[in-house]
């Protein structure tokens, strides 16, 4: 199964049954989607991905918010994904105009940003040969722990707490991983590790969605953040 974080390189993916039984999962980085599914193989039965999958034409996506409730004291990292005009606008400024028409509420800079990648994966999962599920890695987190994280992840504790974690659900992120030359942050990894574990539940069945069952948008797409 393949987990994919955005990140400043492009992409990174984590392979977990790609990777030897007594090593670290495989990892690679590319500038698409699409050129990161072949780098890693491309025959996968399920692609995860940290990035919203399902536009609204009004309102807020019923994922967002049940995401929200379950991260907790970090609700703030799950993003208020705006509404599909929002998305496709021209700038900042016209899509809080947009946003606010529609939704109610303006759009961050932060979630303005992801509107490449949302239309990237959107176009990617229209055509791909295997299902792509929308994960929200402190989601995946918060389960692992049994309760919502406090400590954020690009601090040492927060980094060394969701480490801890993967690893004691059998993802080992020892060593280099293949990353050196790349700019890829560490919680890009983390955070890729997190939503390959989905993949691989969402593959065998064990996989749960928020909400459930997934929320059917306007574009044919069904929401929801799985866990």
């Amino acid at each position: 199964m393949l987990g994919v974080d955005a990140c400043r390189a492009g992409w990174v993916g984590v392979v977990l049954d790609g990777a030897p039984a007594d090593g670290p999962p495989v990892v690679r980085v590319a500038r698409t989607l699409a050129d990161l599914v072949t780098a890693t193989g491309g025959a996968f039965a399920v692609v995860g991905v940290d990035i919203p999958i399902g536009l609204a034409d009004s309102g807020r996506r019923e994922a967002d918010v049940l995401a929200r409730r379950a991260v907790g004291p970090l609700r703030s990292s799950v993003f208020l994904t705006p509404v599909r005009a929002a998305v496709e606008a021209p700038d900042h400024a016209t899509a809080v105009a947009l946003n606010r028409e529609r939704a109610g509420e303006g759009v961050s800079i932060q979630a303005f940003g992801l509107r490449h990648r949302i239309l990237e994966t959107e176009r990617y999962a229209a055509t791909a040969p295997h299902p792509v599920v929308e994960v929200h890695p402190e989601v995946v987190f918060a389960h692992l722990h049994g309760a919502p994280l406090t400590v954020r992840k690009k601090t040492w504790s927060g980094a060394a707490l969701r480490h801890r974690l993967l690893a004691e659900h059998g993802i080992d992120l020892s060593g280099d991983l293949g990353l050196a030359g790349w700019d890829v942050a560490v919680d890009d990894v983390l955070d890729a590790a997190a939503v390959a574990w989905t993949a691989l539940r969402v593959a065998r069945g064990k996989a749960r969605s928020l909400p459930d069952p997934p929320e059917p948008m306007p574009d044919g797409c069904a929401a929801a953040v799985w866990f």
